[in-house]
């Protein structure tokens, strides 16, 4: 993400803020969509300015499809919309958080999501990986410490 320069696409976009955006080499921006009352992450689309402008002016999600080359509107086809609660610029300006108000699944498969299918770390493997990582990094200064075991600072 490192282009500045505006959408090849032409675009209604506020000047201010398309020139905020920096874009991927072809004019695009990830916007992630997530449930504005659950915090759950619901999927992940691209937008141009035009897009992004749409999103902003009509309460609906538009996205840019990479595959076809077109807008699309989430829910025109599938009746699956996503209602825009607020939209969000990340820290480095290359990233949106779009909040919405999902009906139905965000994800073309049916799923809710589209991070429901493929889960590659789950939290109690996380759990068990800190344990692990704890047992393997051993006790640290301020453990000895606490433990009363003479190390420098215990007072012994």
């Amino acid at each position: 993400m490192t282009s500045t320069t505006g959408s090849p696409r032409p675009s209604s976009l506020d000047p201010e803020i398309a020139a905020r955006l920096k874009r991927s080499a072809d004019g695009l921006v990830p916007a992630i969509a997530q449930q504005y009352d659950t915090g759950e992450v619901l999927m992940l689309g691209w937008m141009d300015d035009e897009a992004l402008h749409r999103t902003l002016t009509t309460g609906r999600c538009t996205y840019w499809s990479r595959s076809r080359r077109e807008y699309w509107v989430k829910g025109d086809t599938s009746g699956h919309f996503q209602w825009v609660k607020s939209v969000a610029l990340d820290c480095d300006a290359d990233t949106l958080l779009v909040k919405v108000d999902q009906v139905g699944a965000a994800c073309h498969t049916g799923a809710r999501t589209c991070f429901d299918a493929d889960v590659l770390l789950k939290d109690a493997d996380l759990k068990d990986a800190d344990r692990k990582g704890a047992d393997l990094r051993g006790a640290g200064p301020e453990d000895a410490e606490a433990a009363g075991s003479g190390a420098p600072g215990s007072g012994q």
